[in-house]
């Protein structure tokens, strides 16, 4: 800690360049009056970092909480601090082209209103999505209905950006309650954010479809006068992502592929693994690309850098970081080391180690390793006696009996935290709860290690996770996860998207016994689809005919929605057993938004 360069401020100088004017206050609310975003609730940032906070951690909450509109170069300016993401401007010939309109829809609307109170009320000419995640997209409404204008974003954006928030939507965003600390309070030992931006907004969430898909690296584009070069990154920080280069702004747009922090390799909320690999490569191939033509680079979070020398600085440090923590793993494995083994061993080069960009404020050294192993070899480990151990509750249980019982557990669990080894006496506390989660004495002292543990981290996520976990341990209600689904998302899905987030509802046991056809002519796409329960699963098929079908239905997609969504089926026109219809809805299970993390 003593080594790291606490007295360099470039970044502070950095975060603060361009300054035209803050949102103040940097409150804002829904219709109902429900605050949404509350960017001042982190005034106390402003002091010196406390006992409870991991210095490096408080210096990057420090500067991801610097809010306001900043000009980034000429006619781009960037609206920071009022979500989780940047959106960005870009004046072109008769309005603005808006990149990224954060999480909500009232939120994007004020970061457009503060940018139109200081450069005139110009027209949204055009929209972009770097990539497929909801803080890149979800406030589209709050700043463009879309109509007439072109709306970018990478191939298979739609695809990602609603399969990943329909079909696992509630265990990611419950797990998101803890990773982005959405239950504690703002404070010196509560939430400083997340290491990327401050936290999420808790507004309305939209979607508005692409009208422009960008296909192949080298793809341009004009829009509003302003010509823009494109270059694919799939497989990167999302499965469909990419940079872009204004080049008669020399500006370059790194979307999420690079920022001022490690990112996750897999994110502690759940996500497909990402690949390491072709990261790194994409990083060197926008240097090839792009460098020579760029004085300023900016992403969709934290602050940009110019100047060429520091940009290929930058990039060329994030991007030996990825390749690094991918071949050293990769070298690691191949000698037998397992996930957690690789974890503990990886060392990060000195001068990685000195750059503050680098460092796992949001994704860690230990979590990305990990993943790095998932993606390769999976959860096994290859050792037989991890093959088919009992689950979390039975293992508990046999663990405290051969531990002696549940109070020689405590004192063991006491001896070690004396000792200093609060992770060991996490684990052994972590038994006790599962082995008997009435025991108030085992959850007490397991939520004391937690905030222990939470006060130490570097990496807010690890931090949130501990806090929010000692939160619920004593006692204090849980909230629901933040609902990133929306009437828009669920209208972008496609027929198959449809029936698949359907089969997944399936309660398979309580199917056994079901055989039934259905046909689905869909009106107004001219097509026809067939589902077929079979040994507990929903079979989805394209079809042509009706032939030999329980239950044959004629109805438009947004009848469909509805149908599913529990409207009543008058007037659908249909043919058959419409009692095949109530056999279906009688096997769904509806999900369970605030399912037990830290308890049984």
């Amino acid at each position: 800690m003593a080594d790291l360069p606490f007295h360099d401020r470039a970044d502070f100088d950095a975060a603060e360049r361009g300054f035209v004017a803050k949102l103040s206050p940097a409150l804002i609310r829904a219709a109902d009056g429900e605050v949404v975003w509350d960017n001042d609730s982190y005034v106390f940032l402003n002091g010196d970092c406390p006992e409870s906070a991991h210095p490096s951690l408080w210096r990057q909450a420090q500067l991801c909480a610097k809010q306001g509109l900043f000009e980034v170069t000429d006619g781009i300016y960037q609206v920071r601090g009022l979500d989780l993401s940047n959106m960005t401007i870009v004046e072109g010939g008769g309005g603005v082209i808006v990149i990224d309109p954060l999480v909500s829809t009232e939120c994007a609307a004020a970061a457009l209103r503060l940018y139109r109170d200081h450069r005139g009320d110009r027209p949204v000419t055009g929209l972009i999505y770097t990539h497929s995640h909801v803080d890149h997209f979800g406030g589209a409404r709050g700043v463009t209905d879309g109509v007439g204008i072109p709306v970018l974003a990478p191939a298979h954006f739609m695809e990602h950006a609603v399969s990943e928030n329909v079909y696992v939507g509630t265990a990611m965003n419950r797990r998101a309650l803890y990773m982005y600390g959405q239950l504690l309070p703002p404070s010196p030992e509560g939430q400083l954010g997340c290491g990327l931006g401050m936290g999420t907004s808790a507004g309305t969430v939209s979607l508005i479809p692409p009208t422009v898909e960008v296909t192949r690296t080298g793809q341009e584009e004009t829009i509003d006068g302003v010509r823009i070069v494109f270059q694919l990154t799939p497989g990167t920080e999302a499965p469909a992502e990419m940079n872009f280069l204004f080049p008669e702004r020399r500006a370059l747009c790194m979307a999420e592929n690079a920022t001022h922090n490690l990112h996750n390799v897999l994110t502690l909320r759940g996500a497909l693994v990402r690949d390491t690999r072709v990261w790194a490569r994409y990083l060197t191939e926008a240097v090839a690309l792009f460098a020579d033509q760029a004085d300023v680079a900016f992403a969709s979070h934290h602050w940009p850098t110019w100047g060429r020398d520091d940009i290929v600085t930058f990039l060329s440090q994030q991007r030996d970081l990825y390749a690094y923590l991918h071949d050293q793993t990769m070298r690691m494995l191949n000698r037998g080391l397992t996930g957690p083994e690789i974890a503990e061993a990886m060392q990060i080069p000195p001068a990685l180690e000195q750059a503050w960009h680098t460092h796992g404020y949001y994704g860690s050294v230990s979590h990305n390793v990990k993943a790095i192993y998932q993606r390769y070899l999976g959860w096994f480990d290859g050792n037989p006696a991890h093959l088919w151990e009992h689950p979390p509750v039975e293992q508990s249980r046999r663990y405290v009996e051969c531990l002696g019982g549940a109070s020689a557990v405590l004192a063991l669990a006491e001896r070690y935290i004396r000792e200093g080894d609060l992770r060991f006496a996490a684990t052994l506390l972590n038994h006790a709860v599962f082995a008997d989660e009435g025991d108030s004495a085992a959850r007490k002292l397991l939520a004391q290690v937690y905030v222990r543990l939470g006060h130490g981290a570097e990496n807010a996520t690890w931090r949130n996770f501990y806090l929010t976990g000692a939160t619920e341990l004593t006692g204090h209600p849980s909230a629901a996860a933040t609902d990133t689904t929306s009437s828009d998302m669920f209208r972008a899905l496609t027929v198959e998207q449809i029936f698949d987030s359907l089969a997944i509802r399936v309660h398979g046991p309580n199917a056994w016994n079901e055989r039934f056809t259905i046909d689905w002519h869909l009106t107004d796409l001219d097509e026809r689809h067939r589902t077929t329960m079979s040994n507990g699963a929903m079979i989805h098929e394209r079809t042509t005919s009706g032939d030999g079908a329980d239950l044959r239905l004629r109805l438009t997609k947004q009848r469909l929605l509805g149908l599913l969504a529990g409207d009543d089926i008058d007037g659908i026109d249909h043919d058959g057993d419409l009692g095949v219809l109530r056999r279906l809805t009688a096997v769904l299970e509806d999900p369970t938004p605030d399912f037990a993390i830290v308890t049984p």
